[in-house]
C-alpha cells in the first residue's frame, strides 16, 4: 500500500514539474497528469449575434456549430473541391423526379446510445422542416418512408440539389428521442460526431471524447471551444497558449504566426464573401444611380491589399473565380471615383456648400451604412468605405452593432453589409434561396425574372444549365444594382506546432474532427 502511494506521489510530482516547465516555456498545458490530451479552441465565429450559439441544428445557423465542432454529421459532406460525397449515408439514388432513395452507414450510433437508423433519421428531418427557417423551402420534402437502413423521400416537386442540401449544417442528424436539452445558445444535443458536449453555453462548448465513434479512434480527450468577441484578445490568447489554435484572426495579425516554427497555418479559398445589400425602401436607395456610385466608390483592391492583407480576392458577384459560374463569368462595375460623382451629378447632387459633401434641396447625401463586429473585417470595411465615400461627396454613418439583425430585419438601413458563404452546399441555388428571394432578402429586393429563375434553378437537374442559370441570376441582380460584392475570403486556421489534423476547408465547416491531435 505504501508503495502504491509513493508511486503515486511521484508521479503528481513529475506531472507538476512538467507541467511547470511548460508553462515557463510558454506552452500550454495538453496532456495531463493521467495521459489524458486536451485542446482548447479560440474562434470568433460562435455566437448569439451570429444566430449559431448552441447546438441544435434546427434552430437559425446552430448546425454551423454542431459541424465544426465535431458534435454532429449530415447524411453527405463536401470534398475539398465541394464535390458531395456520402458521410452518414453510404449511396443514394433518384428514383424518379420527386423520389430519391438513401442507404444509410451501418453501426453508427447516437451519443445517447440509440442506434442510428431509417427512423431516426425520418424523425430528425421532420422536426428540421417543422420548425426550420430555410429548410422546408429548399428540401421540398412531401413525405418519407423508413425502411431498416433505406429512407425514401418524397418531395412536392422536383428538387434536383436536395442532396447537396442534406449536407448542409442544419442536416445534422441527432437523436429526437433525446431531444432538444437546453434552450437557444445553451441547447445540447445527441449526434454521431467524434465529441460530446458535456456542457454548452452562449459563450463556450466543453466537449469528451466520443468512446464509439464510429469513425475510428478519437485522439483528444477533452476539447474546450471559447467565443471571442475582441479580435486582439483572440490573438494574444493564441500567443500566451491560453487556446491552442483558433478560427477568426484579424487578417492584420497572420504576419505574426508567420515564419514562426511554433506555428502553423493552414488556409484555403472559400465562398465566404462579404457583401452589400441596399435598402430598396429607403427613398435615397431608390434612385439606382446612387447605388451604382456607391458601388464605384469602393475600392475592393486597396481593402483586400491593405485591410485584408492579401488573404482576401476583390469579389465580382457571389462565387470565387475557382466556380465556373463565379467571378470571370459576369461583369459589374469596378473602382471609378470620378464616373461615380458623374452619376450623382445627372441626379442633382452636388456639392453646394463646400464642404465636400455633395446635397440636393439642402439635405446632405448621408447614408446608413449598418454593419456588426463579430466577423472582425467588418467594421474595417465599413471604415475603409467611409473614407473612400467620402471623397465622392457621400457621407457614411455607420452602425456596428451587434444587434444588426434587429436593424436588418427592421429596415433600419440604407446599406446592410454581412457576410455569408455563398455556397456551403457546392451548389449556387443556396445564396438566391435564401438572401436574394429568401429570408434574408433584408432589402426587399423585388424582380419577377429574378424569383423566376431562381425558381427554375431549384427545379433543373443539369448541372451545366444550373450553372448557366446561376451567371443570369447574378449578372440580373448587379445590373440592377440590388448587391454589391467585395471580397472572397481565405479562410484560415491557425495553431501551436503540436497541434495535427486541423485543416481549412472551403465549405468553412469540419473544424474539430476525429483527425484532431495534440502532440
Amino acid at each position: 500500500m505504501l508503495r502504491k502511494d509513493t508511486y503515486i506521489m511521484k508521479k503528481k510530482l513529475i506531472a507538476a514539474i512538467l507541467t511547470g516547465a511548460m508553462l515557463a516555456a510558454g506552452m500550454s498545458t495538453t496532456v495531463w497528469a493521467d495521459g489524458e490530451k486536451s485542446f482548447v479552441y479560440g474562434t470568433t465565429g460562435y455566437s448569439e449575434e451570429m444566430g449559431d450559439a448552441g447546438l441544435n441544428p434546427h434552430d437559425n445557423y446552430s448546425g454551423w456549430s454542431a459541424l465544426r465542432y465535431g458534435v454532429g454529421e449530415t447524411l453527405f459532406k463536401y470534398n475539398d473541391n465541394m464535390e458531395v460525397e456520402p458521410w452518414l449515408a453510404t449511396d443514394y439514388e433518384f428514383v424518379d423526379d420527386t423520389t430519391v432513395k438513401i442507404t444509410l452507414r451501418d453501426g453508427v450510433k447516437f451519443s445517447s446510445g440509440r442506434t442510428m437508423d431509417a427512423e431516426a433519421v425520418k424523425e430528425c428531418l421532420e422536426d428540421l422542416i417543422a420548425v426550420h427557417d430555410r429548410a422546408p423551402s429548399d428540401l421540398k420534402i412531401d413525405h418519407m418512408e423508413a425502411d431498416g437502413l433505406t429512407l425514401t423521400i418524397y418531395t412536392t416537386e422536383p428538387c434536383p440539389a436536395i442532396i447537396n442540401y442534406l449536407g448542409d449544417p442544419y442536416g445534422a442528424i441527432i437523436d429526437m428521442e433525446y431531444g432538444i436539452q437546453g434552450e437557444g445558445g445553451s441547447a445540447n444535443v445527441a449526434g454521431t460526431g467524434p465529441y460530446i458536449a458535456e456542457n454548452v453555453t452562449p459563450t463556450q462548448i466543453d466537449l469528451v471524447k466520443n468512446e464509439n465513434y464510429w469513425g475510428g479512434e478519437v485522439k483528444v480527450d477533452k476539447v474546450t471551444v471559447k467565443s471571442f468577441s475582441d479580435g486582439s484578445a483572440l490573438t494574444a490568447a493564441l500567443q500566451t497558449g491560453d487556446i491552442q489554435g483558433t478560427y477568426g484572426l484579424q487578417y492584420d495579425n497572420y504576419s505574426l504566426f508567420e515564419n514562426n516554427a511554433d506555428y502553423t497555418i493552414n488556409s484555403c479559398a472559400t465562398s465566404r464573401c462579404f457583401f452589400g445589400q441596399f435598402n430598396m425602401d429607403s427613398e435615397i436607395m431608390q434612385d439606382q444611380n446612387v447605388r451604382k456610385a456607391v458601388e464605384m466608390g469602393i475600392d475592393k483592391d486597396g481593402f483586400c491589399s491593405v485591410i485584408m492583407q492579401g488573404r482576401g480576392v476583390p469579389a465580382k458577384a457571389a462565387f470565387p473565380s475557382s466556380f465556373s459560374y463565379g467571378n470571370d463569368a459576369v461583369e459589374t462595375v469596378s473602382y471609378d471615383p470620378d464616373g461615380a460623382k458623374k452619376l450623382l451629378e445627372e441626379s442633382g447632387w452636388t456639392d453646394t456648400d463646400g464642404d465636400g459633401y455633395v446635397d440636393k434641396d439642402g439635405q446632405k447625401l448621408s447614408i446608413n451604412w449598418l454593419t456588426y463586429p463579430t466577423r472582425l473585417e467588418q467594421p474595417k470595411l465599413a471604415e475603409y468605405a467611409q473614407a473612400t465615400l467620402k471623397d465622392i461627396g457621400i457621407d457614411v454613418q455607420v452602425n456596428n452593432t451587434s444587434d444588426h439583425r434587429t436593424f436588418a430585419e427592421n429596415g433600419e438601413f440604407d446599406v446592410y453589409v454581412s457576410s455569408t458563404t455563398t455556397a456551403p452546399t457546392g451548389d449556387p441555388e443556396y445564396f438566391f434561396t435564401s438572401t436574394v428571394v429568401g429570408s434574408k432578402n433584408y432589402g426587399n429586393y423585388q424582380n419577377e425574372e429574378v424569383t423566376k429563375l431562381t425558381e427554375q434553378l431549384h427545379q433543373t437537374f443539369d448541372k451545366d444549365k444550373r450553372g448557366k442559370l446561376a451567371i443570369e441570376l447574378q449578372q440580373d441582380i448587379l445590373d440592377d444594382d440590388a448587391f454589391f460584392f467585395v471580397s472572397h475570403l481565405n479562410m484560415g486556421i491557425v495553431t501551436k506546432s503540436n497541434v495535427k489534423g486541423m485543416a481549412a476547408h472551403p465549405c468553412d465547416y469540419y473544424e474539430i474532427t476525429a483527425d484532431l491531435d495534440v502532440e
